[in-house]
């Protein structure tokens, strides 16, 4: 059995492990101090992405500690030994560690991947799959943090997203197509509805002119309002809004919605409601 004493470290390794130790925690902080300041110079002049230069702040902090670490090891003796028998049977402790850690090398893998090819970017705007909407906060070596709308964190393996189909609303055009669905009741006069959610969604400060000059000129609206179907009860029309952005959109529906309501209260447009007839089989007879 080991003895107790080959793992016990005397008074001058405890202060240099000590040292070490703070050594890491400041040069790991010094350099992300230093990293910010030149990325936030640099994104000024030069519209730098983010996205690289986040991975490679989380992959210098790994290597710091790591570093840190192996010193550490070799102060001590016991795990000295410790440390060298086990590279001496490399193959096999690799092929251990290997199969404990694939799930982790995965997702550093696939954190290369996105970092390299780009499907998404820190800021950009993304869904994944039909349950996580929001903002790309950060792309660390094992997972990516994504801020929803109640700024709510949601953590994602990189391996996950790189399996999964992704919707970026950010890349390339920000630009999007808000669709503004309402329905009129039967008895509606359809060409004064669609003016009027015309009307209300042209003067909305954040609805964009996507018209070419050709088609400017031939008169074709700012605004597309279409008649897109039949419900039970309701004539459903939509508008194509165009916006600057998917946040903007969003907010410029809510007001659409509200704005159109209110004018189809001035204009006597009525938007229906379900009705209901109920007949008793068994009524009473008077």
């Amino acid at each position: 059995m080991e003895s107790i004493e080959s793992f016990l470290i005397d008074e001058k390794n405890l202060f240099i492990i000590i040292g070490i130790i703070l050594t890491a925690i400041t040069l790991n902080r010094l350099l992300s101090w230093l990293m910010n300041r030149s990325f936030n110079t640099a994104s000024e002049k030069l519209k730098v992405d983010p996205t690289r230069y986040k991975f490679f702040q989380n992959a210098m902090s790994l290597i710091i500690w790591i570093m840190a670490f192996a010193a550490i090891i070799m102060l001590v003796p016991r795990l000295k030994s410790i440390a060298i028998a086990m590279f001496a049977g490399a193959g096999v402790f690799l092929a251990i560690l290997g199969f404990a850690a694939q799930q982790a090398f995965a997702n550093i893998i696939s954190g290369i991947f996105i970092v390299m090819f780009k499907p998404y970017r820190v800021g950009d705007i993304i869904s994944v799959g039909k349950d996580f909407f929001g903002l790309v906060e950060d792309i660390t070596l094992r997972h990516t943090v994504i801020t929803d709308w109640e700024n709510r964190r949601i953590i994602i393996p990189n391996s996950t997203m790189g399996n999964e189909t992704i919707i970026n609303s950010s890349i390339e055009d920000e630009r999007i197509c808000e669709f503004v669905v309402i329905g009129v009741s039967y008895d509606t006069n359809i060409d004064a509805a669609i003016k009027v959610i015309r009307e209300e969604a042209e003067k909305h400060p954040d609805c964009l002119d996507t018209r070419t000059k050709k088609e400017i000129k031939e008169g074709i609206p700012k605004v597309k309002v279409q008649v897109i179907g039949f419900g039970d009860s309701s004539v459903n029309l939509r508008a194509n809004v165009w916006s600057s952005n998917l946040v903007k959109a969003r907010m410029m529906h809510f007001d659409l919605n509200k704005s159109i309501k209110e004018r189809f209260d001035q204009e006597g447009i009525e938007i229906p409601f379900p009705y209901r007839t109920i007949v008793y089989k068994d009524a009473k007879k008077e």
